[in-house]
């Protein structure tokens, strides 16, 4: 008991502390440097905030379209990469796995400025094909591409680790008695590899779906929210109003609507990739 107290104190002081304090904020509104109680009337504003629903409708978009994407390719490469005639595997898998390792504001630089409008390396690249050059930061619609894309180029080789990790894990007697039985590739696939890799998928999958409702770094470097709050999402909108309005205590009443949100999505998804088919 006495080894684990430093560890266990070093756990209430930076994380059971600040959750206790960031729920007692969000019950308080502090203005002229006062700070009066109002209950829950903090989380009652969200519903009237139409920045709050902007902001969780563009996580949802991104949680809907982007998680499916980066799991497909994950589990793609993944079995690619498993493959024992696959010359080079380990330099496949490293090349994989490398974006996994950048840092976070690093890479959203350098997206930035493959996808500035003018002289940008990807309208470069457009021009060849005789292709207009795209708007990608200040357009609505491509913004929300260039954030899907830049994420998932950034989190496919992390999933894909972890998930070639559970196909090594596979007995290759299964293997083995499903091509005695006359199975092909894709039978094989579809009955052996995918029910073998469900817990992993699980984990995988509720990962990246906290993942996508806690997008910040990217957001906030590639387009700042914009345009007109198009990649606008809750901890973006939760930052500018707590540390440009310092409207701390509205900012923590979104904090814990977005830690319970995750929370119901998250088990949802599990019930749902549990059940077997």
């Amino acid at each position: 008991m006495w080894f684990a107290l430093p560890a266990a104190a070093l756990l209430a002081l930076f994380f059971a502390y600040p959750l206790a304090v960031s729920l007692l904020q969000s019950l308080f509104r502090t203005s002229g440097g006062v700070s009066t109680f109002v209950g829950f009337e903090q989380y009652a504003r969200m519903f009237r905030d139409p920045l709050v629903l902007k902001s969780l409708g563009n996580a949802l978009l991104i949680l809907v379209v982007q998680v499916p994407i980066m799991m497909a390719l994950a589990v793609g490469l993944a079995y690619l990469l498993n493959q024992a005639w696959l010359r080079f595997r380990a330099g496949f898998r490293l090349l994989t796995f490398l974006p996994a390792i950048t840092t976070l504001v690093a890479y959203s630089v350098v997206f930035r400025v493959i996808m500035t409008t003018d002289g940008g390396l990807l309208n470069q690249f457009l021009a060849l094909f005789g292709a207009g050059p795209i708007d990608w930061l200040n357009n609505e619609w491509w913004a929300r591409v260039a954030v899907i894309a830049s994420i998932t180029w950034r989190w496919t080789g992390y999933n894909m680790v972890i998930i070639l990790a559970g196909l090594q894990a596979i007995p290759p007697e299964l293997y083995e008695a499903a091509r005695i039985d006359g199975a092909g590739r894709w039978q094989i696939f579809r009955h052996i590899v995918v029910p073998q890799l469900r817990p992993v998928l699980i984990f995988t999958s509720v990962t990246s779906t906290i993942g996508a409702l806690q997008l910040f770094d990217e957001n906030f470097i590639l387009t700042g929210g914009g345009p007109n709050n198009a990649t606008l999402t809750p901890v973006l909108y939760l930052y500018k109003i707590g540390f440009q309005q310092f409207d701390f205590g509205y900012a923590s009443a979104i904090a814990w609507m977005l830690v319970i949100l995750t929370g119901i999505i998250a088990v949802i998804q599990f019930r749902i990739m549990r059940e077997k088919p």
